[in-house]
């Protein structure tokens, strides 16, 4: 068997244990007490600490990448363009894309050192934008702004990973049987999504046909669900350098977790419900799936860290 091919510079491994990514990722937080040149309202979901990636398009020029900031975008691929992001280890025009993917593809040294970048842009006092004389070309009002599904994904998995959610669930769909299930608490229970009704933030979205049972016996009745629900997710976006065939350790699963967005999981119940008995969801929960258009990176929630539930039985160590 011939060996593993080298990765090519951008395929870039960093090695270390947890403590020293946490240590790296608080290192890369906006002071709580920083301030912008860019006006952000008081209360903004925007601030400089935020600082959170998305794909939108302006009338005329192509859909790019840009970093919300107060009521405006930063023009990331203006701003790359002006050689304002030199030295960082950027592929040329990375952010000329309609997706975030040739950017995550990249490392979370390249990820922390581009948002510390950004941030001494858009820091109070610093005039570098303004200097470059593309004050007016990279800024873009959210307003006047359309925004894109941020990434093209090519899977997504969606994980059954709240034990709240899953035992409700387990009453509604199992209401006379233990609503956990053996496994549930010793592995990730999970199933691949249909990435292709990925959509974002503000697409209606239709009510499915499919079957559903017959409250009162008989054949099963067929039309557009009338119990529509969504749940609530929280979506964890990777990247990184994957090799194939080269598992992902818990430990470096860090690593390739870029950042984080809030997910609408749509769902057809009463599909769902008469479908997924024996291998899962398939028409009640392939419709839609509805993301954020900005994605918040770990750097900027690593502040916000707190200690997991325990778990009981421990995870397995394999």
């Amino acid at each position: 068997m011939a060996d593993d091919p080298a990765p090519s510079p951008f395929w870039r491994t960093i090695e270390h244990d947890r403590a020293q990514l946490y240590a790296r990722t608080v290192s890369h937080t906006v002071p709580a007490n920083a301030r912008s040149w860019v006006p952000v309202p008081e209360g903004s979901d925007f601030p400089i600490q935020n600082l959170p990636f998305g794909v939108f398009r302006t009338v005329g020029p192509e859909a790019r990448v840009g970093v919300a900031i107060g009521e405006h975008i930063l023009d990331l691929a203006v701003v790359s363009e002006a050689g304002l992001l030199d030295g960082l280890g950027l592929p040329q025009r990375v952010f000329a894309s309609p997706s975030l993917n040739d950017y995550l593809a990249l490392d979370r040294a390249v990820w922390s050192s581009t948002r510390e970048r950004i941030a001494d842009l858009l820091g109070g006092g610093n005039t570098e934008i303004h200097e470059a004389g593309i004050e007016t070309a990279a800024l873009a009002l959210q307003a006047e702004s359309g925004m894109l599904l941020p990434i093209a994904a090519g899977d997504y998995v969606d994980f059954y990973s709240s034990i709240h959610h899953a035992t409700n669930v387990g009453h509604m769909f199992r209401p006379d049987a233990e609503p956990l299930l053996p496994n549930w608490k010793h592995l990730p229970v999970g199933y691949h999504g249909r990435a292709g009704t990925l959509v974002v933030d503000g697409t209606p979205i239709s009510r499915p046909n499919g079957q559903r049972r017959n409250p009162s016996g008989g054949d099963p009745l067929f039309g557009p669900s009338v119990a529509l629900d969504f749940e609530l997710e929280m979506g964890f976006v990777s990247g990184g350098p994957p090799r194939f065939g080269h598992p992902i350790t818990v430990d470096d699963a860090e690593d390739h977790i870029f950042g984080l967005c809030l997910v609408n999981d749509w769902s057809a119940r009463d599909i769902q419900a008469w479908e997924y008995q024996p291998l899962g969801p398939f028409l009640g929960k392939s419709f839609a799936t509805t993301l954020s258009p900005w994605i918040v990176t770990l750097d900027a929630l690593a502040p916000y860290r707190v200690d997991a539930p325990a778990q009981d039985p421990e995870p397995s160590p394999t």
